[in-house]
């Protein structure tokens, strides 16, 4: 089964790219974050068309995940279920063939030191709640999404300049390390501990092509997700269309 996980940044803009990406790619699952629209406004009839069954949890011009399967969607979960008060569109889980997988989007957290890192860090404590509840059923759980996080020094172009940034903060780091010790994987870094390579480059600055990138977008997995993955990779093609987004699919593969 491969599963990828994409921040599309406006589901709506990026369309037309995403509908091919997805005939080229073939996921049996995609993870989207930040699509963008209210929930009633995305596009699923193209989707449909597609073969994909879609789920989606959005806000308007803001945020927002979405699930598409070209397998049956059970037990669907919006939002965290430890923050029924979050009026922000972020997670989305649910059950395909058995795997647990949630959609998330976690927040920035720009500037330190303001109630956006506030929200961002607690926000952190509770997914790591949800994602210890999930480990208690002992089945495949797969957490894929943009976390806006730079896990180490080989996951950013400089990591120096972005020592101050809510992304690689120590406090940041930390915090998904604890999620980590729950007992997931982050399985890029797992299956390619000595690959540099980014799965997000601004639109600023020539970023894209001089290659000044951050790897933020990831899956963690259980131990059951763990035994039975087979790849993890970036795909960068997306990243180079016109209208791109400004990050580009990570790509699951495991076995049924």
């Amino acid at each position: 089964m491969r599963i990828a996980t994409w921040n599309v940044n406006s589901v709506r803009a990026r369309l037309p790219n995403i509908v091919a990406w997805l005939s080229e790619a073939k996921p049996d699952v995609l993870l989207m974050q930040e699509i963008k629209c209210e929930t009633d406004a995305f596009p699923a009839l193209e989707f449909n068309a597609a073969g994909y069954g879609v789920h989606a949890l959005g806000q308007k011009s803001y945020n927002g995940i979405a699930l598409a399967s070209l397998h049956k969607i059970e037990d669907v979960q919006e939002g965290l279920p430890n923050f029924k008060d979050d009026a922000q569109a972020r997670y989305l889980e649910a059950t395909i063939k058995g795997v647990s997988v949630a959609s998330l989007y976690l927040p920035n957290g720009n500037p330190i030191g303001t109630d956006k890192y506030a929200y961002k860090l607690d926000w952190m404590k509770r997914l790591k709640r949800r994602a210890a509840e999930l480990l208690r059923d002992e089945k495949s759980v797969i957490l894929g999404g943009d976390f806006n996080v730079i896990p180490d020094e080989m996951d950013v172009y400089d990591p120096k300049g972005w020592e101050e940034d809510a992304l690689y903060a120590p406090q940041t780091r930390a915090a998904f390390r604890d999620i980590l010790s729950l007992g997931y994987t982050e399985i890029f870094r797992a299956l390619h501990p000595d690959e540099r390579a980014y799965s997000f480059w601004d639109y600023q600055g020539a970023a894209w092509h001089q290659d000044k990138g951050l790897r933020i977008d990831h899956f963690l997995l259980s131990p059951e997700a763990v035994d039975r993955a087979k790849d993890c990779f970036i795909d960068k093609s997306p990243r180079g269309k016109d209208k791109a987004s400004d990050h580009t699919p990570v790509i699951l593969d495991i076995s049924d």
